[in-house]
């Protein structure tokens, strides 16, 4: 759908509330009526398409005439001059495509009543005066003047080209100002939301340059005895109440002793003697103190000296002066020695301080890690920016898709309830699904973007509209095929594709199926009747499709079935291109590639497997993958409880580029870098953080920071924001 097309559906949908609000009704009703009789029918190309072949195929001259003489009154008048032989050109050929239909269906009746019309009109141009003796000629499609012309090559490139035509008149027209409303308000959205961004790393700039100029302050402009001023006092500090603690768990000749420091008394070790020297006592209390400060990096508790200090000071003999010059001494010691005490192994016998390092330690090393770990990420081709997550469900993700436009997700438990959210600047609930009848599938709408696709186990699609916060439709697919496997929306937004299938042997939707392949059919619905076009052929017998993609412009459709058979719909003749067996088991997940040349599929015997779409069967590359990457995914729990969970979701996702693939794994998601079958995946970041299997994951590449999106068995999703280094 063109971008005008749906800025009317949109401004329809406003007149609608509009006029329901202001109470107009008849107003509406008029409204309601001329669009349905509307000829340009919203300036959607497919359905002028549609319109034109209708009237071709029931052999309608003058309502031919007439719809085509409304396009040019309405939208090819306002053409430049340039253009004109372009709008001759394919009415010529719009003309002679309903010739060529007439003469196709034996309708001789027609034939001679279009040159009797236009017989006035034609017979001035040269390139009809031959096909004047059509309906003379016995097999005109055999005549070397027509036969091209009955060939469905032609009649496919005419199509094609009066389609695109349509399209590039629909994208250049000026809009008016009522009908750019819409756009105006998503690019308002999208500066309004760049503007948050923008300003969140300013702050987050700011900080980090407010903390590194308080540091070079610190450790740069400071003499060096000031850097360890406060250390110093809290070590004096922690040695005193530890020296009590532990003094007071050993017995002792005197009460007041407990309260002594260790460098005012002989060690509790060595047997009773005369008073040690003021230099050994400055040893004593140097020891104790490079042992309280591995000790305080484990309990981080400063207890108040206060007590011990005043009963120290009371119960020592020595005078003032005396206590003074100990205190200046042992003070210039434990400077010239600060830093040998960093490296050098404690002999003490106490268990805390031979296993600990002193915080200063810790501090240093954790800071080298970091800038590790910053040096090998600049040469990574992504950047983990952050990690958030979200928890509002409380059973087994089964779905977990981002919408078009990157900025809100749907997920999908096991117990049915669906959650709409956004995560950007904040993360926060839109809407909350709850369904009567199990969920088993969704999808979002290509276009408009806010409306959801949900596949129910009794048979039934919901279109809900997550603006509104209500179901539009509930279209009712097959009884006797009641599982709603898998839903793709076209990228034109006209149409959507539906799996259905039939019960299987489990007994729960989450339990593993059985060997034999279940019954299921392939449909095609369209979004704006609301009804179903057709059923595709599926061979060699009716199977369940697990999984469904269409590539860009939705041409082309691939599908993984419970069969093992990858199939490939050709979605303007509606009919199977290619078909081959792809994996021994089920295909479980199926995407096309960056280029759309090949074909990735993930099965259940365990095979990462690149197709050639051109080649049928041909493998490209081939990988393998652990378990945890592919499923059943198993939840174990106590008293021997386990959870197992089929796959159902994507359980791969390509970047913007299609060099880089997102895969499941048991603690989150890993991403590799794909490269020849020979090389294997190249392992290049992992996104961990799951506490539980991860069974589904979806990366998102509609903003400059990636999103890639992982959910897990017990109901959580981690968004991952990643940034991309270009070479």
């Amino acid at each position: 759908m063109c971008v005008m097309a749906s800025a009317v559906e949109r401004t329809d949908d406003l007149v609608r509330e509009y006029l329901i609000y202001r109470g107009f009704t008849s107003t509406l009703k008029h409204l309601d009526s001329e669009i349905k009789t509307d000829k340009e029918k919203g300036f959607r190309v497919d359905k002028i398409m549609d319109q034109l072949q209708l009237l071709i195929q029931s052999c309608d001259l003058t309502g031919l005439k007439e719809y085509w003489a409304n396009l040019e009154r309405r939208l090819f008048c306002r053409l430049e001059d340039v253009y004109k032989p372009t709008v001759s050109k394919l009415r010529t050929s719009l003309y002679r495509f309903y010739l060529i239909h007439t003469v196709q269906v034996k309708n001789v009746e027609k034939t001679q009543e279009f040159f009797q019309k236009q017989a006035l009109e034609l017979q001035a141009q040269a390139e009809w005066r031959d096909w004047f003796s059509l309906p003379f000629i016995p097999a005109p499609e055999q005549n070397p003047s027509f036969s091209a012309y009955f060939s469905r090559q032609w009649a496919d490139t005419f199509l094609v080209s009066l389609h695109n035509f349509l399209s590039v008149l629909f994208q250049c027209m000026p809009l008016p100002a009522l009908l750019s409303f819409d756009s105006e308000v998503q690019r308002i959205t999208s500066l309004q939301e760049d503007n948050e961004q923008l300003r969140q790393t300013v702050f987050a700039l700011q900080g980090e340059s407010r903390l590194k100029k308080d540091e070079q302050m610190v450790h740069h402009k400071l003499p060096p005895y000031v850097q360890h001023m406060d250390r110093l006092g809290d070590t004096e500090l922690d040695l005193v109440s530890s020296q009590r603690n532990v003094n007071m768990a050993t017995p002792s000749r005197n009460f007041f002793s407990t309260f002594l420091p260790q460098g005012r008394r002989a060690p509790g070790r060595t047997a009773p003697g005369p008073q040690s020297s003021p230099t050994q006592s400055a040893l004593g209390r140097k020891d104790a103190a490079a042992s309280m400060q591995s000790s305080k990096a484990k309990d981080k508790e400063v207890k108040p000296p206060s007590v011990s200090s005043m009963t120290a000071e009371l119960s020592t003999s020595h005078p003032r002066q005396r206590r003074h010059q100990d205190h200046e001494k042992e003070r210039k010691e434990l400077f010239s020695k600060h830093a040998a005490q960093g490296s050098e192994k404690k002999t003490d016998s106490d268990p805390d301080t031979q296993t600990e390092a002193p915080p200063d330690q810790t501090d240093s090393a954790n800071q080298t890690r970091v800038c590790d770990v910053g040096g090998a990420g600049a040469e990574q081709p992504f950047i983990k920016l952050s990690q958030e997550e979200y928890g509002e469900h409380h059973s087994s993700i089964m779905h977990c898709r981002v919408d078009c436009s990157g900025r809100r997700v749907a997920s999908l438990d096991v117990d049915g309830v669906v959650k709409v959210w956004a995560f950007n600047p904040i993360m926060q609930t839109k809407a909350t699904i709850m369904s009567k009848s199990p969920l088993l599938s969704l999808e979002w709408a290509a276009k408009p973007d806010r409306l959801l696709l949900l596949g129910s186990g009794v048979g039934t699609v919901k279109l809900y509209d997550t603006d509104a916060k209500k179901c539009l439709y509930e279209m009712t697919i097959d009884d006797v095929h009641p599982r709603i496997l898998s839903l793709a929306c076209s990228p034109s937004g006209t149409s959507f594709v539906c799996s259905a299938a039939a019960h299987s042997g489990a007994v729960m939707e989450s339990e593993p199926r059985g060997s034999a392949p279940v019954s299921g059919q392939l449909l095609l619905w369209d979004t704006k009747t609301v009804k179903q076009q057709l059923q595709f052929a599926l061979e060699p017998g009716p199977v369940a499709i697990n999984c469904t993609a269409f590539n860009h412009n939705g041409n082309l459709l691939v599908t993984g079935a419970a069969d093992g058979i990858i199939r490939l719909f050709d979605m303007q003749r509606y009919e199977s291109a290619l078909s081959w067996k792809a994996h021994d088991g089920e295909v479980y997940s199926v995407e096309f590639s960056y280029d759309e040349n090949t074909v990735f599929s993930i099965g259940e015997d365990g095979k990462f497997v690149q197709w050639n779409i051109h080649r049928c069967g041909v493998k490209q590359s081939e990988y393998s993958l652990s378990q945890d990457a592919v499923g059943p995914f198993v939840l174990s729990g106590y008293s021997g409880y386990k959870q197992v969970q089929v796959p159902r979701g994507r359980l791969f996702a390509f970047d913007s580029e299609g060099q880089h693939v997102l895969t499941c794994s048991s603690t989150g998601g890993n991403i590799y870098r794909l490269n020849k079958a020979e090389a294997g995946l190249e392992s290049v970041l992992s996104l961990a953080g799951h506490k539980a299997p991860v069974v589904t994951v979806d990366w998102c590449s509609a903003m400059d920071c990636g999103t890639c999106l992982t959910a897990s068995m017990d109901g959580k999703i981690k968004l991952s924001t990643l940034l991309a280094q270009k070479p």
